[in-house]
């Protein structure tokens, strides 16, 4: 048999097939037919009705297919939670804590001062019941309220700065300079609490800041604006409650306005506290990618040539 393509007879001793074993070609001639497809052949067929929804399916018993009766599971197990993650999200409920501190005082404040004014005007005039019942009521309520979630704050203030801490020495690759008892003593003792708090984050700011261990450090300036306000606000708080120990109606005169010196003392404090307490925790936290632009062309200024210059800058 000779191939349809190159005309070469196949030789006698090759395996019989139906292609060339020169080039290839199929050698049993073929025939295309075209047909009509089977629906144009006959009557087609009206396509089966749909019918009515009936609702879900439903089930005499329950169903042996589907997925297992577990929970959501991850491909990747999380890593533990370290140091940083836990500052972080403690921080992430101090900071509201500390502005309801801080508008909570404010009101202790302005209360205060709304006493005070009363006084004043109790030297010339006689005051009404019911205002002077108002001001009573407001001033127990707030002051009350302040005092307590400023020590539940203060508790979990404690539980953020032993994170930060712990989150501060990971970062920077040493170990904590103090422990964690000799923080809270720093933080409750009476007197300690002037230099210790300050030192202490002043500790972490400077080891967040990959700064060398054996240096000296610097607080920064909104550090030792905190760290003022803190120290005021404990000086002022015990000068006013051994002030409140003293009669007479001077005394309480003063009295009055040395609480609502406090109340306000106490307000900015807790503000430049949250401020504090953000800017460490961004510090020891991880760092963030940021994209930066890039450059992919510089084009001149339009010319009067029509073929206007462009430098591409490799990427």
């Amino acid at each position: 048999m000779n191939c349809p393509r190159c005309g070469r007879a196949q030789p006698p001793d090759a395996t019989p097939g139906v292609f060339c074993v020169h080039c290839g070609q199929f050698l049993v001639r073929t025939r295309w037919v075209a047909l009509p497809p089977e629906s144009s052949a006959g009557q087609s067929s009206p396509p089966p009705r749909r019918g009515r929804y009936t609702g879900p399916p439903r089930y005499l018993a329950p169903p042996r297919w589907g997925f297992p009766a577990l929970p959501w599971q991850r491909e990747q197990p999380e890593a533990a939670p370290n140091s940083a993650s836990a500052a972080a999200a403690h921080a992430g409920l101090l900071i509201p804590l500390l502005r309801g501190v801080a508008l909570l005082a404010a009101v202790a404040g302005a209360a205060e001062i709304w006493r005070y004014v009363l006084l004043l005007r109790s030297r010339g005039q006689a005051l009404g019941a019911r205002e002077v019942a108002a001001s009573d009521a407001l001033v127990e309520a707030a002051s009350w309220m302040c005092t307590v979630m400023a020590v539940a704050v203060g508790v979990y203030l404690l539980v953020w700065v032993l994170r930060v801490i712990e989150a501060a020495a990971e970062r920077s690759g040493v170990r904590p300079p103090r422990s964690r008892r000799t923080v809270l003593l720093g933080w409750l003792v009476p007197g300690l609490n002037l230099s210790v708090p300050g030192s202490v984050l002043a500790e972490v700011e400077h080891a967040a800041l990959g700064r060398p261990p054996g240096e000296r450090p610097r607080p920064s300036r909104l550090l030792r604006l905190w760290w003022a306000l803190w120290a005021a606000n404990v000086v002022l708080s015990v000068f006013t409650a051994l002030w409140s120990l003293r009669t007479g109606v001077q005394a309480r005169a003063n009295g009055v306005e040395l609480h609502a010196m406090v109340d306000l003392l106490a307000a900015a404090t807790a503000l430049v506290t949250a401020r504090v307490v953000a800017w460490l925790t961004a510090l020891v936290g991880p760092p963030r990618a940021i994209p930066l632009p890039r450059v992919v062309s510089v084009r001149e200024p339009a010319r009067t040539d029509p073929t206007p210059a462009s430098t591409v800058l490799p990427r």
